[in-house]
C-alpha cells in the first residue's frame, strides 16, 4: 500500500539560551507539541484545511506557543482514501507521536478513522465531514468513542440552516415555495437528505422531487430535464464532491430554477475561476464566510487571502479555530494526556472564526458536535454576484442582498 505523503512544517523552531548561564551551557527550547493535519489535499477544501492549519499554528507560534512549547504540524494527504487516511493515522501517532490529529472533509474517511482514535486513543477533530453517524457514534458508546470532536455542522443541522435562510429570504421575499431536492451519493448527504425532507415542509416549502446524482456523473442535460418536468422554483442541492460540473451546465443551459442549498466548493473565491463565471447567482451554505460572524472573521480571512490568494473554503475555517481550540485545551488541562484533552475539549466556550463553539454534551443524540443556533454556530449563505462572493443571510452578518439570475428571473414571471 503507498504510503500517505507526509510534509512537516517546523515553525520557527529555534535554540533558546538562559542568559544567566550563557557562558556556562546553552538551555534549548522545550519539545514541540505534535499535531497532524489529514486531509484530501489536491481539491479546494482539502487545499484550505492545509492552509488554514498552518496560518493558525503560524499564529500561535508567533505569540510564544502552547505554555511555551511551539506547534509542530505533521501533514499527511490521504488523497481521498480511507485506507491511505487510515496508514497516516497511526503513523501520526505511533511514529510521529501528536497529541491530536485534526482535518478531514470527507465524511467517509472520518468514519473510518473514528475506530482508530478509539483505540489508540488519540484526540481527533474533525474539520469538514458531516456525517451524522460521527457524532451519533459519540452519543451511542461514549466510553469508546470520545476522542472524536465534530467541528463541522452535522448534516441535520446543515438542513435545518438551510430551510431556515429559504425561510427568511426566499419563500417570505420571492414567493418561492416548490423545491426539488438533488444531492450526490456519498455518505454525508444520507442524513442531509432526510433534513430536507423534515425541514422544508416545516419551512413552507413543498418538495415536488428528489434524486441521489452518481459521483462520476458528467452530463447533467438528462437530471436538470427531469427537474424541470416537476416545475420546481429552487433546486436545493447537496454538493461537495460535485459542484463544478452541474453549476457550468446549470448556467449554459440557462435551467430556469434557483440554485441553492449546499455546494461547498463555491464556498472559495477559486471557484469563480473554476467554473469561468458560470457560478453567478448560485447560493450556497457555508460554515462561515467574508463577513462580520464575530469579530475574528474578517481579520481572518484578511490574512488568508493576502497570504495565499484566494478566500478560505468552508472547511478551512473550521480547521483554523480547531488549532486554537488545541490550545485552549492543552493549556486548560496542563497536560496532552488524550483523556485530559477530552475533558478540557468538551467544556469549550470559545468564540471563533465560525461563531461561539460550544460542543453537545452526552445527552445529545451528537454528542461531541456543533452546537447550532444564533447564539451559537449558524453558519452563513453566500451568493456569487458579479464576481463577488456576498453573504445574504443571517440579516446581522449580511454584506448584501439576494439577487436573482435573469434567466430564473424570467421563469418565475412567467407562472
Amino acid at each position: 500500500m503507498r504510503v500517505a505523503v507526509k510534509r512537516i512544517s517546523i515553525l520557527v523552531v529555534s535554540a533558546v539560551f538562559c542568559a544567566a548561564f550563557w557562558a556556562v551551557q546553552p538551555v534549548f527550547a522545550a519539545e514541540p507539541i505534535n499535531i497532524g493535519v489529514i486531509g484530501f489535499a489536491s481539491p479546494a477544501p482539502g487545499k484550505s484545511l492545509f492552509d488554514a492549519a498552518r496560518l493558525a499554528a503560524e499564529e500561535i507560534n508567533a505569540k510564544g506557543g502552547i505554555n511555551g512549547r511551539l506547534i509542530k504540524l505533521f501533514e499527511y494527504d490521504n488523497h481521498g482514501k480511507s485506507a491511505d487516511a487510515v496508514e497516516a493515522f497511526q503513523r501520526a501517532v505511533n511514529n510521529d507521536h501528536v497529541v491530536a490529529v485534526v482535518g478531514v472533509w470527507i465524511s467517509e474517511v472520518a468514519l473510518a478513522l473514528e475506530p482508530w482514535s478509539s483505540r489508540l486513543h488519540m484526540p481527533f477533530i474533525t474539520t469538514g465531514s458531516a456525517a451524522t453517524m460521527i457524532s451519533s457514534m459519540v452519543h451511542d458508546n461514549y466510553d469508546a468513542y470520545k476522542y472524536t470532536f465534530q467541528l463541522q455542522m452535522n448534516s441535520d443541522q446543515l438542513a435545518q440552516s438551510v430551510a431556515d435562510f429559504l425561510k427568511d429570504d426566499v419563500v417570505k421575499n420571492l414567493g418561492y415555495k416548490r423545491a426539488f431536492i438533488a444531492c450526490e451519493n456519498f455518505a454525508w448527504t444520507q442524513s442531509l437528505e432526510a433534513g430536507y425532507m423534515k425541514y422544508l415542509p416545516a419551512a413552507g416549502i413543498e418538495i415536488v422531487g428528489n434524486l441521489r446524482v452518481a459521483p462520476d456523473t458528467n452530463d447533467f442535460t438528462p437530471i436538470y430535464s427531469t427537474i424541470e418536468q416537476q416545475h420546481p422554483d429552487i433546486v436545493v442541492t447537496g454538493w461537495a464532491h460535485l459542484g463544478v460540473k452541474p453549476t457550468v451546465q446549470w448556467h449554459e443551459q440557462q435551467v430556469p430554477v434557483l440554485l441553492a442549498g449546499i455546494n461547498a466548493q463555491a464556498s472559495t473565491s477559486a471557484f469563480w475561476d473554476a467554473t469561468n463565471g458560470a457560478t453567478d447567482g448560485v447560493i450556497s451554505q457555508n460554515e462561515a464566510s467574508e463577513a462580520p460572524i464575530t469579530p475574528k472573521t474578517l481579520p481572518f480571512v484578511e490574512v488568508y487571502k493576502k497570504r495565499f490568494g484566494v478566500s478560505p473554503a468552508y472547511c478551512g475555517y473550521n480547521t483554523y479555530d480547531a488549532l486554537y481550540l488545541l490550545k485552549n485545551a492543552i493549556e486548560l488541562a496542563r497536560s496532552t494526556d488524550s483523556d485530559e484533552l477530552v475533558k478540557a475539549l468538551e467544556k469549550t466556550n470559545y468564540t471563533g472564526v465560525q461563531g461561539r463553539i460550544v460542543f453537545l454534551g452526552k445527552e445529545s443524540p451528537f454528542t461531541h458536535c456543533l452546537t447550532y443556533g444564533p447564539d451559537f454556530v449558524l453558519g452563513t449563505e453566500t451568493q456569487w454576484q458579479n464576481g463577488k462572493l456576498v453573504t445574504i443571510w443571517p440579516k446581522q452578518a449580511a454584506t448584501g442582498s439576494l439577487m436573482v439570475p435573469d434567466f430564473v428571473k424570467h421563469k418565475s414571471a412567467a407562472q
